[in-house]
């Protein structure tokens, strides 16, 4: 039976990390999976994760499990990081959390919980998007379209394009938006476009599903939830995919949630209850660790400013590389105009290189990034930048 099995095709991201780790030479950068590394080129713990496992290992009482849909606090420390301080979505009760394992889960278990519940048949993704969009919402039973985002240099938003791409999707379908921080490209609606985007929704009757993993790495906490406010000020249904992976360094721990925003409370109940039901069937109940992690630094008034400050330096790093690399591509002689790379946010870029150009990096240069010229910019530091400039700019020439 098992002899009928044939062999799937690397996955495109993480078998480019795999071939960088079998690369032998001595001189090699990797620019592809996207976590945060700093300047030693290491995943950190942040301080104040350690400090709230160290306050977690002396309360914590049982390893019991949870509820399917995992803690309250938890539920409500997410809300508050969606929604702000007197948001009416809260106060009046129109929203329902689960805790899941990572966004990705949290995606997995929204395209469940539309199919199953005959909400929609069909997604809308930008073209590009994640790399896993796709095969999410496929294996969750869904149709998955493409809707248009970048303009002809690949390296922006065209934005009247993107507007009347999505001005055309039926009633009743779902669309995968980026919160901020847009994967893989970086190319982020402005304040205004989010809420033409959001009074769009409510009046073609589409559903939003808000993929949000990378709160606090484009402008700051607050500043970076605008989009989701502006759903929820639009007083629509919608939904937030969170992660908690890149802003709380909680990747190995799988943390993540899945919100679901209600026209009216009465709703909610019902809404609760099928979410708990397509949990029940897939992973049963969510990992504890990262979750109590998250919700005692979101309750605590001193743990809280000390992630704010943590994640504003990881911002301000990433910022900073973004400059030196356009300053270090224009002392190497690049002719071509390159600032679109400071317009663009988090922790990844479309670089404009095209495929042929990627291929020579890694052949010529032993700097991998994904064919579509995505850099992951927290990759670079002081030891490589120079390196990596001067490789861009030979095959850029």
């Amino acid at each position: 039976m098992f002899d009928q099995v044939t062999e799937a095709p690397p996955d495109a991201i993480l078998g480019l990390n795999e071939a960088f780790l079998q690369d032998k030479r001595d001189q090699k950068v990797n620019l592809t999976v996207g976590v945060y590394r700093d300047e030693a080129g290491r995943t950190p713990i942040l301080e104040c994760v350690k400090a709230a496992e160290e306050r977690l290992l002396e309360r914590e009482a049982t390893k019991a499990y949870l509820g399917i849909a995992g803690m309250p606090d938890y539920h409500l420390a997410t809300a508050g990081l969606l929604f702000g301080t007197g948001s009416a979505v809260i106060e009046e009760g129109r929203w329902v959390a689960a805790q899941t394992p990572g966004g990705t889960g949290a995606l997995r278990v929204a395209g469940e919980w539309l199919r199953r519940n005959e909400l929609c048949q069909r997604i809308w993704c930008s073209r590009p998007t994640w790399a896993n969009h796709h095969n999410v919402f496929h294996a969750a039973g869904l149709d998955v379209e493409t809707y248009a985002y970048l303009d002809e240099t690949g390296t922006a938003l065209d934005r009247d394009r993107f507007l009347d791409a999505l001005r055309k999707i039926p009633s009743g379908d779902a669309v995968c938006l980026h919160g901020c921080c847009h994967n893989p490209t970086g190319v982020d609606p402005d304040g205004e476009t989010w809420q033409a985007i959001a009074a769009m929704a409510r009046e073609q009757g589409w559903l939003p599903l808000i993929d949000f993993a990378y709160q606090g790495f484009a402008r700051g906490i607050d500043e970076d939830a605008r989009a989701v406010r502006a759903f929820a000020d639009a007083g629509i249904e919608f939904l937030v995919a969170s992660s908690y992976s890149k802003n709380f360094g909680l990747y190995a721990e799988r943390t993540g949630a899945l919100t679901i925003v209600a026209r009216e409370a009465g709703v909610v109940p019902a809404v609760g209850s099928r979410l708990k039901q397509v949990i029940r069937a897939n992973y049963s109940n969510p990992p504890k660790h990262g979750a109590a992690i998250v919700a005692m630094i979101l309750s605590d008034e001193t743990l809280r400013t000390h992630w704010e400050e943590e994640v504003g330096q990881m911002r301000e790093r990433i910022s900073r590389l973004r400059s030196a690399l356009v300053e270090g591509l224009q002392r190497e002689g690049v002719s071509r105009d390159v600032s679109y790379l400071l317009r663009q946010r988090g922790m990844f870029s479309y670089s404009g290189l095209s495929p042929l150009q990627v291929d020579r990096l890694r052949s010529e240069f032993g700097i991998y990034l994904v064919r579509s010229g995505r850099i992951n910019m927290a990759g670079l530091n002081a030891d490589n930048l120079s390196y990596v400039c001067r490789a861009m700019a030979q095959v850029m020439s």
